[in-house]
């Protein structure tokens, strides 16, 4: 082989390597593209914490530094809302704006010392274009101060279970020990929608409100997704420089809610759109007691009956994926026979329901009516007719 011959098969073999690598390196970024294609397209977010949770059930479908501590600007005011519902006697009642509610800086619906307006009126002051004299002056209508007013969201914050989150006052202007989590807030935002006033609140898109003056005020509620995303209902935006823009979002369908918790998240409308239909398409709403399968009498001894009707009151509604499905275990400890006398519910065992090997629910398995005692006559009266 000349030397010429060999340095051009060389050459030529250096070609077809180098081909061979470029091939698989495009192989590979490909494969590592579509990889985090998928990963963002889960449930990716440019905010700085996230969490999707269902109403009902408290799951968790999303999140991202859901634990981490957080200014949430005016998402402060659910709190400040579910407070003041729960503390209210009467929200149509009407009473005397005082001097300290009147001048607030931030937001505002401009109060004026000395008119009086109802609490329902000064709520929707407060969730639709996030008042801050209306949080004050809520606070002060329930608890004598807006003190011990925040003091009363923080115990109610403790009770829903939100346990890292902590109120300085009642409209979220920026304050170092004033923060919460995203899972915190979620969970606040579910605990309220279960409120059917707080739920109509937060998903009127506009109204007016009037004192006793006769002065009326038009509110715009400020949330777009209500006018741009199919079931949705309500809750809460919210800015400070330090909180960056927040947004709490609700939407409903088929009977399953679904709440988004966005912080610091410059498209929040946005993202938070794309992080609910996700959701929704994702997941489905379940009642799992639909999945049980047991005899539906057991025996009944020395009775008036030779058996009883027994069954379950409870419904068990769980988010689960379509590949979630199949994880589902059902535990039955029913008894084969009870002796009479029966009473209507009375308990003859327990259905327990597992996911993986996670107990999610479990229930007594009831009488669901009366059987006597079979008398000693009564067992002669049936000998002699067979006789």
């Amino acid at each position: 082989m000349t030397k010429n011959l060999r340095n051009s098969l060389a050459s030529f073999l250096c070609i077809i390597m180098a081909l061979l690598l470029l091939a698989v390196g495009c192989a590979m970024s490909g494969l590592k593209t579509d990889i985090n294609t998928a990963k963002a397209d889960y449930a990716s977010t440019s905010a700085k914490a996230m969490c999707v949770m269902e109403v009902g059930s408290k799951r968790m479908l999303y999140n991202k530094n859901q634990s981490a501590k957080l200014p949430m600007a005016s998402t402060t005011k659910i709190m400040t809302a579910i407070t003041a519902i729960e503390n209210c006697e009467d929200l149509d009642k009407t009473f005397e704006i005082s001097p300290k509610s009147v001048g607030i800086s931030g937001t505002s619906i401009y109060l004026r010392k000395g008119e009086k307006m109802s609490m329902r009126d000064l709520l929707y002051g407060l969730m639709l274009v996030s008042g801050n004299d209306a949080s004050v002056a809520i606070g002060e209508q329930i608890s004598g101060s807006h003190q011990k007013f925040v003091e009363l969201m923080n115990k109610t914050a403790q009770m829903i279970g939100a346990n890292d989150s902590h109120f300085d006052n009642t409209h979220g202007l920026d304050s170092n020990t004033h923060y919460t989590t995203a899972y915190d807030l979620a969970l606040i935002t579910s605990y309220a929608l279960e409120n059917e006033t707080f739920k109509d609140l937060v998903s009127t898109k506009n109204t007016k409100i009037v004192n006793t003056d006769g002065k009326v005020r038009y509110l715009k509620n400020k949330n777009k997704l209500l006018n741009s995303l199919e079931g949705c209902c309500g809750v809460k935006t919210g800015f400070t420089d330090d909180a960056g823009r927040c947004l709490v979002s609700a939407c409903e369908r088929d009977g399953m809610t679904v709440v988004c918790v966005v912080l610091n998240c410059g498209p929040m409308f946005e993202e938070s759109s794309a992080l609910l239909e996700r959701a929704f398409k994702d997941y489905n709403l379940i009642d799992l007691t639909t999945g049980y399968a047991y005899n539906k009498q057991i025996k009944v001894n020395e009775g008036k009956s030779e058996s009883v009707q027994i069954g379950t009151s409870g419904k068990y509604l769980y988010p689960l994926k379509a590949e979630e499905i199949s994880k589902v275990r059902y535990e039955y400890n029913i008894k084969d026979s009870i002796e009479a006398p029966v009473n209507r519910g009375d308990e003859v065992g327990e259905i327990k329901i597992f996911i993986d090997k996670n107990l999610h629910f479990s229930e007594k398995v009831v009488t669901m009516e009366d059987v006597r005692r079979d008398s000693i006559w009564s067992k002669l009266k049936d000998f002699v007719e067979r006789w």
